[in-house]
């Protein structure tokens, strides 16, 4: 009976500290600033903004958080890419050094579609790309967008984050 008693008392301490261990993992560290919907706007409208992914959702596997800084740079003139891949690729890439979604860009469309219930759908076409076909990013009022990764030789990949405010 005794043995009982202190096999249910460890049970339950080790239940509760692996629930206070998750917990803790769940908040995050990060502070986002929250944007309002008119600088969301003024970002959106003037193609000049920052997206940093936190989540990954492969096609292919299961989603992931990013422990990583990964980011999509949008300016009027350049577009700068920097973010991971899982799934699969259906041609090897030359250069092994570049994993992931890696490139500059200087010739693109940058089309918005409107504002629909607080939130805008942005398509990017790079045509200086052999890879990426085109990028579609969801943007909310509140700053939170996911973005959707189109390529040619690669599985489809979509990203979960926020956008801010590029620095002068």
């Amino acid at each position: 009976m005794k043995n009982s008693k202190i096999k249910n008392f460890i049970t339950f301490s080790m239940a509760a500290i692996l629930i206070s261990f998750l917990l803790s993992q769940c908040s995050s560290s990060k502070k986002v600033t929250q944007l309002n919907s008119d600088e969301v706007a003024n970002m959106v409208n003037s193609s000049r903004f920052e997206f940093v992914a936190e989540r990954v959702n492969p096609l292919r596997g299961t989603s992931r958080i990013l422990t990583s800084y990964y980011d999509v740079i949008v300016k009027k003139d350049s577009l700068k890419c920097f973010l991971p891949f899982f799934g699969r690729a259906y041609q090897a890439p030359m250069d092994l050094s570049n994993g992931g979604i890696q490139f500059t860009s200087t010739k693109f469309t940058y089309n918005v579609d409107g504002k629909k219930n607080n939130s805008w759908v942005i398509t990017i076409k790079p045509s200086d790309n052999n890879d990426v076909q085109q990028l579609y990013f969801n943007i909310f009022g509140n700053g939170s967008s996911s973005l959707n990764v189109v390529s040619t030789n690669r599985d489809a990949i979509s990203f979960s984050g926020h956008i801010k405010k590029l620095k002068e």
